[in-house]
């Protein structure tokens, strides 16, 4: 696969991932500082490891959350609850679920972040049971 093939298919898995609105977003905000970044993780992130067949995009998306708990990324991290809620199937207890776990792994505190910065995501969605 070459670059342009690997950008292409990049950005149709973005799409599917983070939705249209996110990437466009996106899009709109490169500039010359940005854009070889944009460029890079269209590529590589997403069109060579999230193209990948062995694991499906569920399974993908709750290594991507997980990872994000486990190193304090919290953007990235709200950026993936919110996709995956939006655009991924996902419901509150899947993401419960993801951050039990990784209370256990990850350690208590941050888990106790990851479940703050969800739960404001969830009620923001307007997905939170009463």
């Amino acid at each position: 696969m070459d670059d342009n093939q690997r950008r292409d298919d990049g950005m149709v898995q973005r799409r599917k991932v983070l939705g249209n609105e996110w990437v466009d977003r996106s899009i709109t905000s490169r500039n010359t500082f940005n854009t070889d970044f944009q460029d890079l993780i269209t590529r590589y992130a997403w069109g060579e490891i999230w193209t990948r067949p062995h694991f499906d995009h569920r399974t993908r998306r709750v290594l991507v959350i997980g990872t994000m708990v486990a190193l304090g990324q919290w953007d990235e991290f709200r950026l993936h609850v919110r996709a995956a809620l939006a655009e991924g199937g996902f419901t509150p207890d899947d993401i419960k679920e993801i951050l039990l776990q990784q209370a256990i792994y990850c350690g208590v505190p941050a888990a106790n972040h990851a479940v703050k910065e969800a739960n404001a995501i969830i009620t923001e969605l307007g997905l939170l049971k009463q």
